[in-house]
C-alpha cells in the first residue's frame, strides 16, 4: 500500500501550527517512509510522478493530526489507511516526516542574454522553453522575452487589467476592439493555466506590465500573460477552523500599487507582496477569525491606502470596511457597518441583535479619485431571515456608502431593502460612470440590485434618480415610492410559517460583474428568474463558529429558474434587449463589454460566450463545461488582444489567430 495524493488529504486539514517532534528513531522511520510513501512523494518529501510534495505542509501538522491521517487515510483522494502502523513504528514514522519539515530552497540557473533593443540581460531564469524566456535580474525586475534569431525581443503588456474590474470605477467595460463583431468568430484559446489544488476558481486575473496574477486561497500566482507559464507562487497553508467562503477556498484576486500587489486571506488578513518575486512586505490583521470573519475579495488600492472589508455575515460577524497605509500596513481608519449602542444609526436596531448585526462590506468597492470617494457595498443584517430581535431599518446593511477616502467619514448613503430578512445583501458591482442622462452631463452611479431593482444615481451628492424592476418574478415590492423606500407588497403566506418571495434568495442578480458601454448606452447584466419559500425558524443565540440565519429557504414547488443575460437602457430603466440562457439558474459568472461591440459573458449552460451589444445576437461561443463563477476579463499583450476567464481550476486564455 502506498501514502499516495497525502499532500492533497494534508492541506485539507487546514493545518495548525507545527508541534513538537515526539522521540523516535528517526532511521527507522525513514525506512518505514521509503518502503510506503517515497514511490508516490519521493525520498525528500518532494513530489514525483505519483503524488505531489508534502515537506512544505508538514511544517504546520500537529502529531494527531498526522495520526488519524495515516491510520484513516482518504480514499476518495486515492490515500490509504495504514491502521497497523502503531506504538513505536507510528513514533518513529512520524519523527522522520518531521525532518523533511524545511522547504527545499528553489536554485535558479543564471543566464545572460542579448536583446533586440542593444541591451545585455543577466539574471536567474524563471522559466524557458522554445517560445519564451523569463528572467528576474539583479534589481527584482521580470523581464518577459522572446526569441527572434540569436537574441531576445522583450515583450509586455499594452493595454493592462490593472485592478479586479479592470478599471477603479468598478466598470467592466474596455476600450480595446481588435477582437470585434467581424473576427470575434476566430477566437481560440491561446493558452491555459491551473491550479491544481484549488477547489474552484472565483478569481478575476490582474494583468500589470505584461505580468498576470492569480489567486485561489491562500496562494497567489505570478504568470507570463502572454503565454500563461509560471512566474512565482506565494503558498501560505489555509487556516483551519476558518468557515464562510474563505474557509472554503475562495479567493477573487489581488489589488495592485507600484512594485506591490495586496490580497487577503481567509483568516481576515490583509497582505502585501513584491510583485516581482512574491515575498510578503507586511501583513495586518483586518479582524479576529475566531469572532465568525473570514475574506474572500480583492481589496481596493485609492490613492495611498489599501481598502477591504470582509466576509463572515452568515456567521454573524459585525460588518465594517478599513483602510490601510499601502506602504506600511498600519490602519488608518476604519467605518463600522453596523454601530455600536449609543452611535448615529443604532436607533435603527431595537433588540439584541445589534452586536451580531452583519452588513458585512465583502466584496470589492470602486474609487472616484477626482472626488477623492470610495463607494463600497455592504451585506445583509443578521440573523439573516429572523427579524424579530432586529426591528427598524437596520443601517448600515444592504446600503451603498460614499466615504472620504482619506478619513472614512460618511459623506451619503442609500438603503436598497431596509429591514432585509431575505438575504439580499447589497454587494453587487456599483459601477461609476460620467456621460449624459436625460440631456445633461452627470457623474452617475449604477447597480442592479439583488432585490430586483435597478438604481441610478447622481453619485456627488447620493440622489436617486431612477429606480426600475429589472426582473418579471418580482413579488416583494410593488415601486420604488416618492421617499425613495420600497412600497412593500402583501406577502404571499405558504404553509404554518412560510412565505413565497420572488427573487429568490439567490438574488434577481448577485455579485458577478456588470458593464456599461458609453458606445451603446446600454447596461448589460446577468439575471436569475426565481422564486423562493422562506421559513422563519424563530430566536436563533450567536455562537462563535456556527450560522446565525434564523431560518431557512428552498426552491418554490414546480419553480423553474431561468437566467437572462440584458442589456438595460440606463436613460429609461427599460430592458433593450435579452438572451435567455439555457440551464438551471445555478452559474455565477458575469459580463464584459468592449469597444469591439461585444458582450462576452458567462452562459448558464457552461458555454463561454459573446454577442452583439447592439442586440444581443450570438456570435461565439467556446464549451467550457463549468458551473461558473468568476467574470471576464480583457488585456492586451504584445500588441494582441486577450480575453480570460476562470473557470473550474483553469484560467484560460482567448485570443485570435496569427
Amino acid at each position: 500500500m502506498r501514502l499516495c495524493r497525502a499532500s492533497v488529504v494534508l492541506s485539507m486539514l487546514l493545518l495548525s501550527p507545527f508541534a513538537k517532534a515526539q522521540n523516535g528513531n528517526v532511521q527507522a522511520g525513514q525506512q518505514i517512509y521509503n518502503n510506503n510513501c517515497s514511490v508516490c512523494h519521493g525520498g525528500d518529501g518532494f513530489g514525483g510522478e505519483h503524488g505531489p510534495q508534502i515537506a512544505r505542509r508538514l511544517r504546520r501538522i500537529e502529531d494527531p493530526q498526522l495520526t488519524e491521517l495515516i491510520h484513516q487515510g482518504r480514499a476518495s483522494r486515492g490515500m490509504p489507511s495504514f491502521p497497523s502502523v502503531t506504538g513505536e513504528k507510528l513514533t518513529n514514522l512520524i519523527a522522520f516526516l518531521h525532518t523533511l519539515k524545511s522547504a527545499r530552497k528553489v536554485i535558479y540557473v543564471q543566464k545572460k542574454v542579448q536583446t533586440t533593443a542593444g541591451e545585455t540581460l543577466d539574471g536567474a531564469v524563471l522559466n524557458e522553453s522554445l517560445q519564451d524566456l523569463a528572467l528576474r535580474t539583479a534589481d527584482e525586475r521580470i523581464h518577459l522575452l522572446r526569441p527572434q534569431g540569436d537574441k531576445y525581443r522583450e515583450v509586455t503588456s499594452q493595454v493592462d487589467w490593472a485592478s479586479y474590474h479592470g478599471d477603479l470605477s468598478g466598470n467592466r467595460y474596455s476600450k480595446l476592439d481588435q477582437i470585434q463583431k467581424s473576427n470575434v468568430a476566430q477566437l481560440t484559446p491561446n493558452w491555459m493555466f491551473t491550479i491544481s489544488d484549488a477547489p474552484y476558481l472565483e478569481v478575476t486575473p490582474v494583468v500589470v506590465e505584461g505580468i498576470m496574477y492569480l489567486t485561489s486561497a491562500n496562494q497567489c500566482y505570478a504568470v507570463d500573460a502572454g503565454s500563461g507559464r509560471e512566474l512565482w507562487h506565494f503558498h501560505r497553508d489555509r487556516t483551519k477552523g476558518v468557515g464562510g467562503g474563505g474557509g472554503g477556498g475562495i479567493n477573487r484576486g489581488v489589488a495592485w500599487s507600484g512594485n506591490h500587489i495586496f490580497m487577503v486571506t481567509d483568516n481576515a488578513h490583509l497582505l502585501s507582496l513584491n510583485r516581482f518575486t512574491g515575498a510578503e512586505e507586511w501583513e495586518s490583521v483586518l479582524a479576529d477569525w475566531h469572532q465568525n470573519y473570514d475574506t474572500t475579495s480583492a481589496p481596493l488600492v485609492a490613492g495611498d491606502l489599501v481598502i477591504s472589508g470582509t466576509a463572515g455575515g452568515e456567521g454573524g460577524a459585525r460588518g465594517f470596511l478599513a483602510a490601510f497605509d499601502k506602504a506600511t500596513g498600519k490602519e488608518v481608519w476604519r467605518f463600522w457597518t453596523v454601530p455600536a449602542p449609543g452611535q448615529p444609526g443604532s436607533e435603527t436596531w431595537k433588540g439584541k441583535a445589534i452586536a451580531h448585526g452583519g452588513a458585512v462590506a465583502w466584496f470589492t468597492g470602486s474609487y472616484d479619485a477626482e472626488a477623492d470617494t470610495v463607494y463600497w457595498q455592504t451585506g445583509n443584517p443578521g440573523p439573516d431571515y429572523d427579524g424579530k430581535e432586529r426591528e427598524g431599518d437596520n443601517l448600515y446593511s444592504d446600503c451603498v456608502l460614499a466615504l472620504d477616502r482619506k478619513t472614512g467619514k460618511l459623506k451619503w448613503y442609500y438603503q436598497f431593502t431596509p429591514h432585509d430578512t431575505h438575504d439580499w445583501d447589497a454587494t453587487e458591482p456599483i459601477l461609476l460612470v460620467d456621460t449624459n442622462w436625460h440631456g445633461i452631463p452627470r457623474k452617475l452611479l449604477l447597480t442592479a440590485n439583488r432585490n430586483g431593482f435597478f438604481y441610478l444615481f447622481d453619485r456627488t451628492e447620493g440622489q436617486l434618480l431612477l429606480a426600475k424592476p429589472f426582473i418579471t418574478k418580482l413579488n416583494w415590492a410593488k415601486e420604488i415610492g416618492t421617499d425613495h423606500r420600497p412600497v412593500l407588497a402583501e406577502p404571499e403566506k405558504v404553509g404554518i410559517n412560510g412565505t413565497k418571495v420572488c427573487p429568490s434568495q439567490d438574488g434577481a442578480t448577485n455579485w458577478y460583474s456588470a458593464a456599461f458601454s458609453p458606445q451603446t448606452g446600454l447596461f448589460y447584466f446577468q439575471t436569475l428568474e426565481k422564486c423562493d419559500i422562506y421559513n422563519d425558524d424563530g430566536p436563533v443565540t450567536w455562537e462563535a463558529g456556527k450560522g446565525y440565519l434564523g431560518g431557512s429557504q428552498r426552491m418554490a414547488p414546480g419553480e423553474v429558474p431561468q437566467k437572462f443575460l440584458r442589456a438595460l437602457d440606463v436613460q429609461t430603466g427599460k430592458i433593450s434587449w435579452e438572451y435567455p440562457e439555457v440551464g438551471h439558474g445555478e452559474t455565477w459568472g458575469g459580463a464584459l463589454a468592449t469597444a469591439g461591440g461585444l458582450v462576452f459573458f458567462c452562459d448558464d449552460s457552461g458555454l463561454f460566450m459573446a454577442v452583439d451589444a447592439d442586440n444581443g445576437k450570438p456570435l461565439w461561443n467556446f464549451r467550457a463545461n463549468q458551473n461558473w463563477k468568476a467574470s471576464p476579463m480583457t488585456y492586451q499583450f504584445d500588441g494582441k488582444q486577450y480575453v480570460a476567464i476562470a473557470s473550474g481550476q483553469t484560467i484560460t486564455s482567448f485570443a485570435l489567430p496569427n
